[in-house]
This record gives C-alpha cells, sequence and structure tokens, in this order.
C-alpha cells in the first residue's frame, strides 16, 4: 500500500520563562486566517498568534481530531516571550471554514493547509508542538525532504495508532448533540474527555467556552460533523502503522505521552526512542490520551526540549 493510501486510510479510521495560568491578564492572541486550496475548491484556516509579530522563530501548536487551537492559550502564554507562537484551526474545526465534500477530511488536505499557513507566516523554518492529529500532521511533513521543522513535539501520538483507540474515538466525532444549556455542553465535554486526567473546574470551562458555540436553540460543538464521516465509512478493526514515516524524520523529537493512553502504547513509545530521530520520552502520571498542556508540569518539558539549542 503506497503512503497516500495509507495516509488516508489512517484519517479515515483515526483522528527561563514562567508559566502562566490562563485568566493571567496576557494580552489576548491575534485573530487572523488563510485561503487554502482543496480538492474541491477553496476554504480558510483561522489561527490564533501570540507574541511578537516580527519574531522570526515561530512555534506551530496543532491540536486533536476534535479540538481547535485554543487548546494551546497557557503553552503559548509561556511560550510567547521566546517564539511567534501560532495556533491555527485545521479546516472543519474552530473559526476554519468547513469542506463541502466531507471525504476531503484527510491528513493530505491538512498537511497541505499547513504548508499554506507556513508560507503565509514567510519564515524558513519552524519548531513544531502537536498534538494527536496535529502530531500526526507534523510526523508527515517532518518526513518529508526539505520540510521547515527543526524541532518536533508529539504529544501522545506515534507510528502505531491502536484500533482501539479508534474505535472509543469513533464513538463519539461528529455525534455530539445540541446542548440546551452550556453547562451540559461541559458535562459531555468532561464525559468524553474523561482521559485527559484530573483538570481543574476553571480549566474544564476554558475547554468548554472555546469548544462550542451558541446556535438557535442551544449550544453546538465548533466543528463539522462531517470530520465523523470517513470513520463511519472506513471503520478500522486493525492497528495503523507509519514506521517507514517515523523513521525517515530527522529532527530532534521529543515524545510526550499519558501514562495510561490507548493511543500510544508505552512499547511504541519505548521504540520511537530507538529508532528514526530517536525521540526523548516523557511521560504524564494518571492521564490517558491525551495531556492537555494547561499545567505547569506538562509545559516544563517542552519548553526545555523547544529551548535547548539556545
Amino acid at each position: 500500500m503506497n503512503l497516500v493510501s495509507t495516509l488516508r486510510q489512517l484519517l479515515a479510521a483515526s483522528s527561563s520563562c514562567s508559566v502562566v495560568p490562563s485568566g493571567c491578564g496576557e494580552a489576548a492572541p491575534r485573530e487572523r486566517s488563510v485561503q487554502c486550496a482543496n480538492p474541491h475548491g477553496l476554504h480558510r484556516i483561522a489561527y490564533t498568534e501570540w507574541g511578537d509579530p516580527d519574531n522570526p522563530r515561530v512555534l506551530l501548536c496543532v491540536h486533536g481530531l476534535t479540538r481547535n487551537g485554543r487548546d494551546f492559550d497557557d503553552l503559548a502564554r509561556a511560550l510567547s516571550g521566546h517564539y511567534r507562537v501560532v495556533c491555527p484551526d485545521v479546516v472543519g474545526r474552530g473559526r476554519s471554514g468547513w469542506l463541502p465534500v466531507k471525504d476531503d477530511y484527510q491528513l493530505p488536505t491538512y498537511v497541505a493547509d499547513m504548508v499554506t499557513l507556513i508560507a503565509r507566516l514567510d519564515v524558513a523554518s519552524v519548531h513544531w508542538v502537536g498534538t494527536s492529529m496535529g502530531g500526526l500532521i507534523g510526523m508527515l511533513l517532518a518526513c518529508l525532504p526539505d520540510n521547515p521543522i527543526r524541532r518536533l513535539v508529539l504529544n501522545d501520538v506515534g507510528p502505531v495508532i491502536t484500533a482501539a483507540s479508534i474505535q472509543r474515538i469513533g464513538q463519539y466525532v461528529g455525534r455530539a448533540p445540541l446542548f440546551p444549556r452550556f453547562e451540559d455542553a461541559e458535562a459531555y465535554i468532561r464525559a468524553v474527555s474523561t482521559p485527559f486526567g484530573a483538570l481543574t473546574d476553571a480549566q474544564w470551562r476554558h475547554l468548554t467556552a472555546t469548544s462550542v458555540k451558541e446556535v438557535e436553540g442551544g449550544w453546538a460543538m465548533r466543528y463539522d460533523p462531517g470530520i465523523g464521516e470517513p470513520f463511519r465509512k472506513s471503520p478500522t478493526v486493525e492497528d495503523v502503522s507509519l514506521w517507514a514515516v517515523y523513521d525517515a524524520i530527522r529532527c530532534p523529537t521529543l515524545v510526550m505521552r499519558g501514562a495510561e493512553s490507548d493511543l500510544l502504547l508505552r512499547e511504541t513509545a519505548l521504540e520511537m526512542g530507538q529508532r528514526g530521530p530517536r525521540a526523548t520520552l516523557v511521560e504524564v502520571p494518571a492521564v490517558g490520551h491525551a495531556p492537555t498542556l494547561m499545567d505547569p508540569a506538562q509545559i516544563a518539558p517542552i519548553r526545555d526540549f523547544l529551548l535547548a539549542e539556545d
């Protein structure tokens, strides 16, 4: 099976600076967008940007399957003194546009969008933090010749995606109901995001506030339900392997793994330290898929890794 076919199958099956907490009075991020091409037309992806807009050092933070760029608010605040931090909403999520042909919600589309975004930022290289799907996008870009990624952080994702995790995610992606009240939306997000671990009430409220929008009759998730269609068209019963992609990566790589993750198994993470870019592994106790990167203890090793070349 060729690489493009494998990538399409995967998405169809899936998905000394101080750390400053949310709400501390820091300047709000700037909101931007860029136009991208898809197989059936054009769409826009939105992104939030933190730090000096003229800083040539760019950190790109890319979220998971049903999430959005505001997941990285705490990480962005912590690193905005060192980087121009850019957090896109992958197409179909957050403030970005929706694709008219749902089969176009594929990893190759997302990789192409990120190439367009980097060109828009007008920088020759970037550092990359990717959670789950965002890590897969980063891996696919980092494996290519002449790619712009110089340091790569993979948050609870690697070259083997377990069938069990894909099936779990497939049970809820694109199927969220309309919530009569904001509190109902928060209860739903807490339920489907239990593997995130023990978050504070304020953190759950932040994740909810940035994940839903008020619509007629209540509150709805801020993503296109159509992103779930590829899952239901091509159910996966086996693990998906992308070792060939991982082995082609040449930049320094950090793997952050939730110690209870069902998507990135520990044996896979350990093997990632022995081949390809020989990633450094950090495990987060009492967390599954995936660490939220909202806690100073989770942010610190990422910060140290990214700034190690300074």
